[in-house]
């Protein structure tokens, strides 16, 4: 569910980012009022993706996702659909897609005690986790 969460909290940063351009500098009430409340719902959602997706792997396909979807956004409406920006943008969905392949959520081995660790590395007593 947290992966669910990270596509909504991507889509949110693309609805943002064109609230930032018709905000006009924050100087338009309406359009400045939905974009900060989009800002600070995309990042409420990261920071709950976070806790179960590891912080660099979620920031990464957050940022990623933003940027695609608003160049991808862009184009439908009206911006240039250069070959290379394509390119590039199909380069970045694939960096993406590997991300989402070869990363896990983070588990919590602890058994609810604080503190953190593997069960091993607290028996261990090294509280620390090994890989």
């Amino acid at each position: 569910m947290a992966w669910v969460y990270l596509i909504i909290a991507g889509l949110l940063e693309v609805a943002w980012t064109f609230g930032l351009k018709h905000s006009q500098g924050f100087t338009v009430l309406w359009p400045s009022i939905i974009t900060i409340i989009l800002i600070v719902a995309s990042f409420v959602v990261l920071a709950k993706v976070m806790q179960v997706i590891e912080v660099g792997t979620a920031y990464a396909i957050f940022t990623g996702m933003g940027t695609a979807g608003t160049v991808i956004l862009g184009i439908a409406m009206g911006e240039s659909a250069d070959p290379l920006k394509l390119l590039f943008i199909g380069i970045l969905i694939i960096g993406i897609i590997g991300l989402k392949l070869v990363s896990g959520e983070k588990s919590d081995d602890s058994g609810g005690r604080s503190g953190g660790g593997s069960k091993a590395a607290v028996a261990a007593g090294t509280g620390k986790e090994r890989n």
